[in-house]
C-alpha cells in the first residue's frame, strides 16, 4: 500500500473526509512520527505496533568487489516492532491464504476438482 493508497482509503472509509484533508490528515501523522523519531523518541500505538530508533554500532564490513576491509560507521535507523494483536493477525490471515493456495494447488494436479471428469472445451 502506498502514500496515496492510504489517503484513498481514508477518504473512502469516512465519506464527510474530502481527498484534500485526508492528504492532509496522513501527512500530518507521518511527519509527527518521522519527527518524533528525529529526536530519539518512541512511538506506541496499541494493538498495532511500536516505532523506534535503534543504534547500529561500527564495524568492519568488506568491499564485494576487492574483499578490502571498509570500517562502517555507527548510525541510528528507524525500527518497528509490530504489536501482538498485529502479529497474530498477520499470521492468521497469511496461514489462511496458504491453506487455500495449498488447496488450489492440490485439486489442480490430482484433478479432483470442480472441473474433474468434464471434458475440455478445445
Amino acid at each position: 500500500m502506498t502514500r496515496s493508497d492510504l489517503v484513498e482509503e481514508l477518504a473512502a472509509r469516512f465519506g464527510q473526509l474530502t481527498h484534500r484533508d485526508a492528504e492532509f490528515a496522513v501527512k500530518t501523522i507521518l511527519d509527527a512520527v518521522g519527527e518524533a523519531l528525529v529526536r530519539g523518541h518512541r512511538i506506541e500505538i496499541r494493538g498495532f505496533g511500536s516505532f523506534s530508533v535503534n543504534h547500529r554500532p561500527p564495524r568492519m564490513g568488506r568491499n564485494p568487489r576487492s574483499g578490502e576491509a571498509v570500517a562502517i560507521p555507527e548510525k541510528r535507523v528507524p525500527h518497528f516492532k509490530p504489536g501482538k494483536a498485529l502479529r497474530e493477525a498477520v499470521d492468521r490471515r497469511t496461514a489462511e491464504l496458504e491453506e487455500a493456495t495449498g488447496q488450489l494447488k492440490t485439486l489442480a494436479t490430482t484433478g479432483t476438482g470442480p472441473q474433474a471428469g468434464r471434458p475440455s472445451q478445445s
